[in-house]
This record gives structure tokens, C-alpha cells and sequence, in this order.
């Protein structure tokens, strides 16, 4: 399923054809996001995850120190945090999620954690006349922690004007 996104002028554009440029280069980060007990029970109750380690306390404390968040929690924030940190090609019109190439769950976010995406352009393509496909690597990374919460390789297509 696509997914509708608009883009706006504060966000970070460039000329399609200076694009490449940026392959391989981190193209921003997002502001640090805090991850609270009550975000991680609403995305337990939306998806009938109810897992004692997201849940409950007393339970998780034993295994990971305190609760911790689901990780299609914290890949569902991916909208939210590359708002700003994405590279967008000049004259877009729309843009849709594309879906993803690759993922890897590495560490947990505790409940409480501050965690903040980086995007870095991997490629882009034009699939057809004015739509372009872009491909990012964009790492969750956690306040305070060596290791990222997660890699993810995201698709995003790009319809021109």
C-alpha cells in the first residue's frame, strides 16, 4: 500500500540532477524524540501486542531493566523523525512510502529512551518519466547508547511536477 505524504519548502530539496551528490553522505537528523510508557501501551492496544516486556514493569525489569518499546514502534516513528533529515528532489508534487528494502531489530529502546533518526542517501532511480525512486539508509539511533536501535533501508518514490 502507498502512502500519501506532502512535502513542504523547509525541507531539505535539491535539484534532481545534483542528487548524486548526496549518494552515500548523511543527509540530516531528526531532534532527539522521547519513547514514554504511554506511547509504547497505545501501540500495545492498536496492534493487540500486549507483550509483558512493552507492558509490564515488573515482569520486563528483570530481563532489559524497565519496559521496553516494540519495534515496529519505534520503525513507525520513521514519518515523524525523517521529516527533516531526508534529502527531497526539487519540484516534488507528492511522495509516497514506498515500503523497505531491509531492516534489523539491533538494540532495545527502553521506556523513557530519547532516540533520534540519521538518514544517508544510498541511490536513487527514475522508475518511469518524472517518478523517482529513492533509496535511504536511515538509523535509529538511542540517547546514550553505542549501538542503534535498528538499521532500515526505506523506499520512497518521488512524483515530480
Amino acid at each position: 500500500m502507498l502512502i500519501f505524504v506532502l512535502y513542504n519548502e523547509s525541507m531539505f530539496t535539491v535539484p534532481i540532477e545534483n542528487c548524486s551528490d548526496y549518494i552515500g553522505k548523511q543527509t540530516g537528523e531528526s531532534d532527539w524524540f522521547q519513547i514514554n510508557q504511554v506511547r509504547i501501551n497505545q501501540f500495545a492496544d492498536v496492534t493487540g501486542d500486549q507483550q509483558f516486556i512493552h507492558i509490564d514493569s515488573e515482569k520486563a525489569t528483570p530481563l532489559f531493566g524497565a519496559t521496553i518499546a516494540h519495534g515496529f514502534l519505534t520503525l513507525s516513528l520513521l514519518s515523524k523523525l525523517t521529516k527533516r533529515s531526508s534529502l527531497v528532489p526539487e519540484g516534488v508534487q507528492m511522495a509516497f512510502n514506498y515500503g523497505l528494502d531491509r531492516v534489523r531489530f539491533i538494540n532495545p529502546v527502553l521506556v523513557d529512551s530519547f532516540v533520534k533518526a540519521t538518514t544517508r542517501l544510498i541511490s536513487f532511480r527514475e522508475k518511469e518519466p518524472g517518478n523517482w525512486l529513492f533509496k535511504n539508509e536511515v538509523t535509529m539511533q538511542i540517547k546514550g547508547q553505542e549501538k542503534p536501535a535498528f538499521v532500515a533501508d526505506t523506499l520512497t518514490l518521488f512524483v515530480l511536477g
